[in-house]
């Protein structure tokens, strides 16, 4: 039964670990004699949307159904003994012969998974787009981390005159042990500008899936050095023609009701780009009352401009003297043949701290570690 709720999670059915479970407590309830209940259940806790309806249903035929050579067989009940081959009993009795399928098809799912992670989002077909957003689940991102003028206990860095004199003072003066103290370490705000123009609409669904998925995990991430450091604030804005702050509609804990929330209150999805002047409101209205101040701000966007592309690096500029770090992710920095020969990449490349590819699921790996600071590009 979890094979099956494999199978329909490659299908493109968003299957997270607590619907499998839900599928196999209610399974349970129903019997596994029960064909019609089987397939209720699995419609009730596998399926989050009407479009699961259709996949749910096939998988379910081809995993069940003994026709035409597919893969698995109804489970039979037990008053109803089913025909056996000698040959293949013997070979399941010792194990070889399920393990050696069960080696097959995890080996196949994990080639077309690595494949899955290197392919250009915008290239992709619906269903493996589904696939892919399923795989965002493995992403694990954490703040980046900055010094506080405060101290704390630690086992090494600086001499803690203070608390070493004191546990003298409590010996009567007698030699204590030397304590130790460290400045603490504290999450630093990111914010993501998210590129929602024509130019960027084949990316912008995953984009906004990354930037879900960055809130989500940041947010929870117990930071280093023993988890004292609590999870970090991320900030998210759709430019396009206008500027949009989307944080409160990411905050969702549910990725497909967040999107949908952003969709409500995104007004300019796939029209024109004015990057140089929805930065400008961006750097007036957020920048100067410290929301980007000493933040990681990233940039989702390609770079094609409509506007005057000196306003746009004049733009960047201004972020760049308030932030901590302006990272740019052009998804086809990573490309064969690209070169940063648009106008608008050209004026925002003296400003901006790292240029980083951002197409796939193993460019998004890879930007977590710039975003942290753990890489640089």
């Amino acid at each position: 039964m979890l094979g099956f709720t494999r199978a329909v999670r490659a299908a493109g059915v968003a299957v997270t670990h607590d619907r499998a479970a839900g599928f196999l407590a209610a399974t349970a309830e129903v019997g596994l004699g029960d064909r019609r209940a089987t397939f209720v259940a699995g419609q009730a806790t596998l399926c989050s949307s009407p479009d699961d309806l259709t996949r749910y249903a096939q998988v379910f035929e081809a995993w069940f159904s003994s026709r035409d050579g597919l893969p698995r067989e109804q489970p039979a009940p037990p008053s109803t003994p089913a025909p056996t081959d000698l040959a293949a009993d013997e070979r399941d009795a010792d194990g070889q012969g399920e393990d050696a399928e069960d080696a097959d098809l995890l080996a196949a799912t994990a080639s077309q998974a690595e494949i899955l992670r290197h392919r250009d989002v915008a290239a992709m077909t619906p269903a493996e787009k589904a696939r892919l957003a399923a795989m965002f689940a493995t992403l694990r991102p954490r703040p980046p981390l900055r010094r506080t003028v405060r101290h704390e206990p630690w086992r090494r860095g600086r001499v803690d005159a203070a608390r070493t004199l004191r546990a003298s003072m409590r010996r009567l003066g007698e030699p204590a042990r030397i304590e130790w103290r460290h400045r603490r370490t504290r999450p630093r705000r990111v914010v993501l500008l998210v590129d929602v123009s024509g130019s960027m609409s084949g990316y912008a669904d995953a984009l906004l899936r990354l930037a879900h998925t960055i809130t989500q995990g940041t947010t929870r991430s117990g930071g280093a050095r023993g988890g004292r450091a609590r999870g970090g604030r991320v900030e998210t804005f759709t430019v396009g023609t206008r500027l949009t702050h989307v944080t409160r509609a990411l905050a969702s804990r549910d990725v497909e009701r967040a999107l949908a929330a952003a969709g409500d209150v995104v007004p300019d999805w796939s029209g024109g780009t004015r990057l140089g002047e929805t930065l400008r409101v961006f750097v007036d209205r957020w920048g100067r009352r410290g929301l980007a101040r000493g933040a990681v701000v990233v940039v989702f966007s390609d770079g094609w401009e409509r506007g005057d592309a000196s306003l746009l690096g004049e733009q960047v500029r201004r972020l760049r003297a308030v932030a901590h770090r302006v990272v740019w992710v052009n998804p086809h920095r990573g490309k064969d043949g690209y070169e940063a020969v648009q106008a608008g990449i050209v004026a925002v490349l003296p400003h901006v701290d790292d240029f980083v590819a951002g197409h796939s699921l193993a460019t998004f790996e890879e930007l977590m570690g710039v975003v942290e600071g753990r890489s640089r590009a």
